[in-house]
């Protein structure tokens, strides 16, 4: 980004750094990526001899033959405990390490934009790419779905039906889920980018912070920390395929992942309102 594209308003400068991050060459392969998630497990059911029976494989599998639309929900839930989280983790890690390293981040900073601005842009644009990739995946699965296995009714987790429309419905808020879930990672990500010049080590640190928080929340032991681990909710989605819809765990991700990105968010603040612009 030139210093000349900084000078622009706030709007104008947040859409030049979205079309920055998605014409990025590595942002595309980080999509591909992802997306070649539904298109395997979809091939994989219909390559297989028999149907995936109750409790076989990862959630959903088994109602991936009755509506094509659980091929996104099965692949999403792949996706969320590493696959999901790399690729936020890159994009998060590189957002102020990345200009940094390329000589480019003091021109941002001594631009008339303002370092709390550009913070906002780089914040609004990472988290966009947040729900971009879940959105990306459910987007591909279910039109592969749709394609090997119809798009039908389904029945929900409580035991009711869902029709074809309330599912493609539960497929987006599960995405969206997804999406809000990647925030409080994010916000970290870009807390550390501001910490450094080289963009692997703030994409490394982000993508062990998401790891160790899944291990230590696996531990009994640390049932009093479980609660305040950005991972808590990563999986608890299963609400959103009940019938009648349950909101409780949705908006549980929502306040943990305020919290996450309050807290990094104004540590990412403080540490570039006072970064030396000639480091």
């Amino acid at each position: 980004m030139s210093r000349a594209e900084v000078r622009v308003p706030g709007g104008r400068l947040l859409r030049s750094e979205l079309a920055l991050l998605f014409r990025r060459r590595r942002t595309l392969a980080l999509l591909l990526a992802l997306v070649a998630i539904p298109v395997l497990v979809a091939v994989a059911v219909e390559l297989s001899s028999t149907p995936p029976g109750p409790g076989e494989g990862p959630p959903f599998l088994d109602q991936v033959t009755q509506s094509g639309a659980f091929v996104a929900a099965t692949s999403l839930v792949v996706a969320v405990p590493f696959f999901i989280p790399v690729t936020v983790a890159v994009v998060a890690g590189d957002s102020f390490a990345g200009e940094a390293n390329q000589g480019t981040l003091r021109y941002l900073l001594l631009a008339p934009a303002g370092r709390t601005r550009l913070l906002v842009v780089k914040g609004v644009a990472v988290a966009v790419f947040c729900f971009a990739a879940p959105a990306a995946m459910a987007v591909v699965g279910m039109a592969v779905g749709t394609a090997l296995f119809g798009f039908g009714d389904a029945a929900s987790l409580s035991g009711g039906v869902l029709d074809r429309w309330d599912v493609l419905a539960r497929v987006a808020l599960l995405a969206g889920y997804i999406g809000v879930a990647m925030l409080g990672l994010a916000a970290f990500g870009l807390f550390v980018s501001t910490l450094t010049d080289v963009p692997v080590g703030a994409m490394a640190a982000t993508v062990v912070l998401a790891i160790a928080a899944q291990i230590l929340g696996g531990l009994s032991q640390l049932d009093w920390l479980h609660p305040w681990l950005l991972t808590d909710t990563w999986l608890d989605f299963a609400d959103l395929l009940r019938s009648p819809l349950v909101w409780d765990s949705f908006l549980a991700n929502v306040w943990l992942q305020a919290g996450w990105v309050a807290v990094f968010g104004a540590l990412a603040w403080a540490r570039l309102t006072s970064k030396d612009v000639l480091s």
